[in-house]
């Protein structure tokens, strides 16, 4: 006997076939998470030489969230809050080195439990030195630690390593693609794609490797612009983290701060973009093989990032901050069944990854999961607004030892204003100056108003904030690691 799947009556309507709401099947879901991709580098999202034809053709018929943050800038915790809906320090995952716990809920296993077959595959990265299947899907296939652009070792669903020759997006669009010719009878899918890029260190497709030679790029004005900076922001600047550091090896000899060494800079950006092509060109072949399966109409099919990328922004590389470009993360989302593709909606409320796994787990119909930090925004695409929804929302990111360049930070955003500060982890004052700035007059975030005595109050109210959306989220004692400080010598390479 078949495992019968609730579905919301209002979405199920507008995806049956037949005509008939009854013999409707539940939406199959696919969801592919690009790894560091900047929330502007998308053509939907306005930049200026990415051409993304197949993503913002998404967009254009369904729904793109234009104010989607992450809560931790950072891979492996940034992933585990979207399985789970929850945050850092409750499903544990604070760092690029712990695993997904075992015992943790996520959306994949209620889907699983409520009859869908389902997929990873790509890259995971929870758990650097491990490659094994992971609860919640019936076929898995990753590998160990970041992966290579070209010839990865793939652990294939537990059954054998293979080497697998190609470039890395297109080898995992490939292989997506053949576990969707599997024969499942009428049961919907959940296929979860783990794309590399555009992560460090960057390398084009080939054919994409000269896309932007003629483009000139230079350092962003901010970068210029730290006087009024905590102090560890100009630390960093010559570190792995810092634009006048190797930026990912790009840069052979280093430190350099001379105006020549930004070709190395314009090197580094023009590969980053270049790897974004490929990824283009996977949504395209996926979703030609899905209508060509008649399964499009069907499916949920969300495109986003696990976190942000600072790429030049007030001197810095890579991401962890709580700055725009390290938070702010692209997502579309395409699904009839919620939003008729004549009629595209921009969402401009505050989204965060914490509400992926409730809203995906709504549209399915699935049961949710329990006592989670994230909501559906079921009601934003039904509805276009949501009077309930969130006015402010809290980042949370802890000092790493293997990645000593960034200070732990606690953070309030709102519509309008931004305040984080850098606890030192042992109880006593901050060593850092704290930040405040007038988001919706400076996005760039050049003005840091920490300091403005017609501020203080405002300080004040934003702290008294933020401490209480901690406790909201359960942190009523808020322990974190040690800062020992920004230092200078590079990552084991074998984590970088």
């Amino acid at each position: 006997m078949k495992r019968k799947i609730p579905i919301l009556h209002a979405f199920a309507c507008a995806l049956v076939a037949t005509g008939n709401p009854s013999e409707a099947k539940p939406p199959n879901v696919v969801v592919m998470i690009c790894d560091d991709i900047r929330w502007d580098c998308l053509g939907c999202t306005g930049h200026p030489h990415l051409q993304t034809p197949q993503i913002d053709k998404l967009a254009a018929e369904g729904v793109n969230f234009r104010n989607m943050f992450c809560t931790t800038s950072l891979c492996s915790p940034s992933r585990a809050s979207i399985l789970s809906g929850l945050y850092a320090h409750a499903h544990g995952v604070t760092n690029n080195f712990t695993e997904y716990p075992e015992t943790l809920k996520s959306f994949p296993r209620v889907l699983q439990d409520s009859g869908y077959d389902t997929a990873y595959i790509g890259k995971y990265h929870m758990g650097e030195d491990n490659d094994e299947p992971r609860p919640g899907f019936n076929w898995f296939v990753t590998h160990k630690g970041q992966g290579s652009y070209f010839d990865t070792e793939f652990n294939l669903n537990g059954e054998k390593r293979e080497v697998v020759k190609g470039y890395y997006t297109t080898v995992v669009t490939d292989m997506a693609i053949d576990w969707l010719k599997r024969d499942r009878g009428d049961k919907p899918f959940l296929l979860m794609v783990g794309q590399k890029a555009p992560h460090s260190f960057y390398f084009p497709e080939p054919k994409y490797e000269h896309a932007f030679d003629g483009v000139a790029v230079r350092y962003p004005h901010s970068a210029f612009q730290l006087d009024d900076k905590p102090a560890w922001i100009n630390e960093r600047l010559y570190t792995w983290h810092g634009i006048y550091g190797p930026l990912f090896e790009w840069r052979k000899n280093f430190p350099d701060d001379s105006p020549e060494g930004v070709s190395a800079f314009e090197n580094m950006t023009r590969a980053y973009w270049g790897t974004i092509l490929s990824l283009d060109d996977s949504v395209g072949r996926l979703r030609a093989f899905l209508e060509g399966a008649r399964e499009f109409e069907n499916t949920i099919f969300i495109v986003m990032g696990d976190n942000g990328l600072l790429n030049g922004e007030h001197g810095m590389v890579d991401k962890r901050t709580m700055h725009e470009a390290s938070i702010r993360i692209p997502m579309v989302l395409r699904y009839p069944g919620a939003v008729a593709p004549d009629n595209p909606r921009d969402v401009t409320e505050p989204v965060l990854t914490i509400d992926v796994a409730p809203s995906i787990l709504e549209l399915c119909g699935a049961p949710a999961l329990e006592n989670i930090h994230g909501r559906s925004f079921g009601g934003l695409l039904r509805d276009g607004v949501d009077p309930d929804w969130r006015k402010a929302w809290v980042y949370h990111y802890n000092y790493e030892r293997q990645f000593p360049y960034t200070p732990n930070i606690r953070g309030i955003r709102t519509a309008e204003w931004k305040y984080m500060h850098y606890p030192p982890g042992d109880g006593k004052p901050d060593r850092h100056m704290a930040e405040l700035y007038h988001i919706s007059e400076d996005p760039l975030e050049r003005h840091n108003l920490i300091s403005d005595p017609a501020q203080k109050e405002r300080v004040t109210e934003l702290a008294a904030l933020l401490e209480t959306e901690l406790k909201a989220l359960g942190i009523e004692k808020d322990t974190m690691p040690l800062d020992e400080g920004i230092k200078t010598e590079l990552p084991d390479a074998k984590i970088r």
